[in-house]
């Protein structure tokens, strides 16, 4: 199959790159090619080469310079005045969909992003952040009006949120009337045509890496092509845009439209979506309460190529606790750093090694906490060490006798899994997917508690036969589930049940027929078995044929008529299994030169006339 991943970021800057999710993926699935939409990816950027991942190819977004006139430009004005208004309108959230399509399909052509940022839709959204009944404000209490920053403000982002809208992966045909399984003219060519659909109309499947606006390809081409959708989240996109936006430096009218443009396209991704693959069953019901449809989700573990990597050899001499995780408010070190003191009072010797970066805007953040350890050791400078940039993880595990994970918003399971695969015994905030992953191999606190982690600490630190046990278990666990196989073979297994149920394209009488998701048909497998190894072709009398013997009718087998050919097939499957002749078009593979492949498809009342004359 060929496998579109859609992404939010750039390449090679994402999770994209090189040693990350998506090569783990590719490499696992040798048999399926991918190919990479970045949203993030501009024409100027030279991708690399050869390209990593085992990518075929990498598309970027940079749309065409166009300019929108006439028709098209008033009908992409209406849709975005129904999408400005769903996202400022409780009454009109239903809205959201319908227009997000119609606004994608005017902007076809080109030139939507110059129309998003134009004084027209300015005016659009000024007008209906104006309108009676419209919410600037999030939460309870007095809206707070906005302001003429406001409008330039949210005009601009919502542009640039919308920019997968304007890429050049749809095509410039308008959407055909009917249903989708009726939408097929893009994936079909008659004589005389191009060769073939290009961008995501000849993909069989679209994998949305990640939530947020790498879900909308995924949304277009099932709106334009009929194509499913799968989408894998490791970290809820609606949740960490939530969080974000709390500290945001936008006025509060404008943070209330961007969080809900991303929950109402989150709502719109899961409602559309075939299969949804969340990290952690805490993500599961996260998702599920945001309106995804429970069938549809399957928690699919992130695999980390470390699952065999060895464990941390002995321990330090000295009792050692490692904390891991960003030095931000929400990362916990100043927790730990305080539990620190705390066990000092039965563990005089035991020290703290800090494993991790500030964030943008998290270096006040940091100089805090060195101010907190010059008070709270002020004559014991090798109490608290923090590692150096770029220092290795596991090496930093290798002088630990204990991990710390004490953020109050729950590490990433990946952190969780790499901490857990050093064989180090954790101790982690009973917060997130915690309690999932570590389950009885570890120890878990409340959040914000340094007397509880320091109590947790000292419990390991005195016990060395438990230290052991809860290490050699966690690392089993974390093997188990955090392998990269078996997260292969769930994909694999996930992308042929979506397929699966994906409606066949009709080809129209005398037009090639559409390209399919696999490259032998059930037909071709069967001739195989009947004569091997010789390559294989049904002869018009319903025997097969071996390659260089001729017919019946003196002609060479796998090259006489179409219709000889396919009432050969008939004949054969009837001999066989006395099944009925199909409704469908038979096709048959017959044999041809090397790397070449010739598929005839006849109509069956023609097979049934044919048959009849013979």
């Amino acid at each position: 199959m060929r496998i579109a991943l859609l992404t939010e970021g750039g390449f090679p800057i994402a999770e994209s790159a090189e040693g990350g999710w998506c090569d783990r993926l590719t490499r696992g699935l040798p048999e399926h090619e991918f190919e990479m939409y970045a949203l993030g990816a501009a024409r100027r950027e030279a991708p690399p080469e050869p390209l990593p991942a085992r990518l075929s190819a990498l598309r970027p977004s940079t749309p065409a310079a166009a300019v929108l006139h006439g028709r098209p430009r008033r009908r992409a004005l209406l849709a975005y005045r129904a999408l400005v208004r769903s996202l400022v309108e409780p009454g009109a959230a239903a809205g959201f969909g319908p227009a997000l399509y119609a606004l994608a399909e005017a902007g076809r052509g080109g030139g939507l992003p110059a129309l998003l940022r134009s004084g027209a839709a300015l005016r659009v959204l000024e007008t209906a952040w104006q309108a009676p009944g419209a919410i600037g404000a999030a939460g309870s209490g007095a809206a707070v009006e906005p302001q003429v920053r406001d409008v330039l403000v949210a005009a601009d982002l919502l542009a640039h949120h919308l920019r997968a809208l304007s890429a050049p992966w749809y095509g410039a045909e308008p959407a055909a009337e009917g249903p989708v399984r009726e939408r097929w003219w893009s994936a079909v060519r008659l004589p005389g045509q191009a060769a073939g659909p290009a961008g995501l109309a000849s993909a069989d499947i679209c994998h949305a890496v990640g939530g947020g606006p790498a879900v909308l390809p995924g949304l277009l081409a099932k709106h334009f092509y009929g194509i499913p959708l799968i989408i894998t989240e490791h970290g809820l996109h609606l949740r960490e845009r939530a969080r974000g936006y709390r500290d945001a430096p936008y006025r509060r009218p404008v943070r209330a439209l961007l969080l809900t443009f991303f929950r109402l396209l989150a709502r719109e991704g899961y409602r559309q979506a075939g299969l949804i693959t969340p990290g952690s069953s805490y993500d599961q019901r996260w998702q599920i309460h945001c309106g995804a449809d429970p069938a549809t989700v399957r928690v699919v573990y992130e695999g980390t190529e470390n699952a065999d990597r060895p464990a941390a050899g002995a321990e330090p001499e000295i009792p050692t606790l490692v904390w891991t995780g960003p030095i931000e408010p929400h990362g916990g070190l100043e927790t730990a750093l305080r539990g620190l003191a705390e066990l000092r009072e039965t563990h005089a010797t035991a020290r703290l090694r800090v494993h991790g970066g500030a964030p943008a805007g998290a270096e006040a953040y940091r100089a805090h906490c060195a101010e907190l350890v010059a008070t709270l050791f002020p004559d014991e400078a090798e109490a608290v060490v923090f590692e150096e940039a770029g220092a290795r993880l596991d090496a930093v595990y290798e002088r630990g006798t204990v991990t710390v994970l004490s953020g109050t918003r729950g590490a990433p399971p990946r952190l969780l899994a790499e901490a857990m695969l050093s064989g180090r015994p954790v101790v982690a905030t009973d917060v997130g997917a915690a309690r999932e992953l570590i389950g009885p191999t570890g120890l878990l606190v409340p959040a914000e508690d340094p007397r509880a982690l320091a109590a947790a600490c000292a419990a390991l630190l005195a016990d060395e036969e438990r230290r052991a046990r809860l290490g050699n278990a966690g690392r089993l666990r974390a093997q188990e589930m955090y392998a990269v196989e078996p997260a292969a073979t769930a994909f694999r297994g996930l992308y042929l049940e979506l397929v699966s149920g994906r409606p066949l394209p009709v080809a129209p009488l005398g037009a090639v027929a559409a390209r399919r998701p696999f490259g032998r048909t059930a037909e071709a497998w069967v001739a195989a078995s009947a004569a091997q190894p010789q390559p294989v072709a049904m002869a018009a009398g319903g025997g097969v044929a071996a390659k260089g013997e001729r017919t019946a009718e003196g002609g060479p087998a796998g090259v006489g008529a179409a219709g000889q050919a396919s009432v050969g097939l008939a004949e054969a499957e009837r001999a066989a299994s006395g099944w009925r002749l199909s409704t469908r078009l038979a096709e048959l593979r017959v044999s041809a030169p090397r790397r070449e492949r010739v598929r005839t498809a006849v109509p069956v009342g023609a097979l049934v006339e044919e048959a009849g004359a013979g």
